[in-house]
């Protein structure tokens, strides 16, 4: 597996931009939509958060690279997402950090973002799997990862902190290889369809 480095891919009126500091107002405004830092199952940045939010992505580059999502036609930022927890020896990443406007929820947003980043992760960087994950409470994460064809590995209980310092349990789920010809036709598709 070859390890992911900076790129910007685009699909479907979606662009994922490697997260940089221009990007700062941008992010502010989308984790405004929705007031998503209030939320205590997610990543969202509070806004007087966000550059130290794009810093400490850039700090993990070794394990962590973080695109900035934009919508292609307005060029606004909409939300955040990376991989994670690359591991290229057993050519494996994780998908995570994932984020959205309140407002591109429940859009083609998401399912476009997980295609081009599954896409460029199975075929591009030869991974063998790619995993996910989230906390036990965040139910619209786990019905989203769930719709994509992502099967539950298991549950890592009392495994990270959330922002609130209570303890959360962390849903594992992940895509192999072999399943992901069928999992690609399935979400091109939901973006036909849709």
């Amino acid at each position: 597996m070859r390890a992911p480095t900076a790129l910007t891919l685009a699909h479907n009126g979606v662009r994922l931009e490697p997260l940089a500091p221009h990007h700062a107002d941008g992010l502010r405004a989308a984790a405004a939509d929705g007031e998503l830092w209030k939320l205590r199952i997610t990543s969202v940045p509070e806004p007087d958060h966000v550059d130290q939010y794009i810093f400490k992505a850039a700090e993990m580059r070794a394990s962590r690279l973080a695109f900035a999502v934009v919508d292609a036609a307005s060029s606004a930022v909409i939300g955040s997402t990376s991989y994670h927890d690359i591991v290229t020896e057993l050519e494996r990443v994780e998908i995570g950090y994932t984020w959205y406007a309140q407002s591109w929820q429940r859009t083609h947003v998401n399912t476009s973002c997980k295609l081009m980043l599954l896409t460029h992760a199975f075929e591009t960087l030869g991974c063998a799997l790619v995993g996910f994950r989230t906390d036990n409470f965040n139910f619209a994460s786990q019905a989203a990862i769930t719709r994509l064809g992502a099967k539950l590995d298991g549950v890592l209980r009392h495994h990270a902190l959330r922002r609130d310092n209570t303890v959360r349990d962390t849903h594992m789920y992940s895509i192999a290889r072999g399943e992901w010809p069928e999992i690609k036709a399935h979400l091109e598709y939901k973006l036909k369809r849709d």
